[in-house]
């Protein structure tokens, strides 16, 4: 059996957060450079430049990307060999998200209440999801999510016999119905299958494997470069002011589902797809 103390996971998230929201990870900041290589309109293609000079001063000021420095999504897969020593797992995740927000002077966004909407003022709790695994590591995949693009964001409870014909198509009026409002160009997680929550938990996740990494099935690799070449005819452009990059990538992850349905989940991302993954090791 080997062993984690909690405080090795509170410095390595601490970190990924100060991280994230200063500096892209290469697969977006890839995308962002393949489609200014790609945009066919002038605006586009100014605004394009101006999203990466922006990129290139918060990493070299180390200060934030954007205003909304999000809400802290995190995905931990725990070995089954693994000891946990030290604080309880949750309360770690929320300190180190509590600490990085202070020290890295981010906007704290979260409120305690939906309703009654008073602001927590540290930026927690954290959206953890946990998840059982063999090995003797622990994967700790976060994002710290924007809510322009979070409220375009949208699920489908369709009948088996939409197919994927009736995924592509609400996909597309997703994205379409998002337009300026989603700050494009945009990162697309599809989540389908399993249960309304757990293709809404897919979708987001999907947005937190690598942008230039493609679904391991066929079928859905296949889907992602569909959706891309579709979605990017929109004519919504960087910013909604018109061009040929409206998305930067589709990712697609699935679960399997009961006969009678086919839910299905499109989490949309701003061009600031904040996302690292950690593996910390038992010792």
């Amino acid at each position: 059996m080997k062993v984690i103390n909690t405080d090795k996971i509170k410095k390595a998230i601490y970190d990924a957060i100060l991280e994230i929201n200063c500096i892209l990870s290469s697969d977006v900041s890839t995308c962002i450079n393949e489609g200014l290589r790609v945009e066919e309109s002038d605006i586009g293609r100014d605004i394009l430049e101006k999203i990466l000079e922006n990129n290139a001063i918060a990493k070299s000021k180390r200060i934030p990307i954007c205003q909304d420095t999000g809400m802290v999504v995190i995905f931990a897969e725990i070995g089954q060999y693994v000891s946990i020593e030290g604080d309880s797992i949750t309360k770690v995740i929320n300190d180190a998200v509590r600490e990085a927000y202070r020290d890295g002077y981010f906007r704290k966004s979260v409120v305690s209440d939906p309703i009654e909407r008073i602001n927590t003022g540290d930026n927690t709790p954290a959206v953890i999801y946990y998840d059982i695994k063999e090995g003797s590591d622990i994967k700790i995949q976060l994002t710290a999510k924007g809510f322009g693009s979070e409220n375009m964001s949208a699920l489908k409870m369709l009948k088996p016999s939409d197919g994927i014909e009736g995924v592509i198509e609400f996909v597309k009026d997703t994205v379409y119905n998002a337009g300026p409002n989603a700050c494009p160009p945009m990162f697309v997680g599809v989540g389908i299958g399993g249960t309304m929550d757990k293709c809404a938990q897919l979708s987001k996740k999907a947005l937190l494997r690598d942008m230039d990494s493609a679904n391991e099935k066929l079928i859905y690799s296949q889907l992602e470069s569909q959706l891309m070449e579709l979605l990017n005819k929109a004519g919504i452009g960087p910013m909604g002011l018109g061009g040929t990059t409206t998305v930067l990538g589709v990712n697609i992850e699935t679960y399997p589902t009961h006969i009678a349905g086919l839910p299905v989940a499109v989490n949309i991302c701003c061009h600031v797809n904040r996302h690292k993954t950690i593996v910390i090791k038992g010792e």
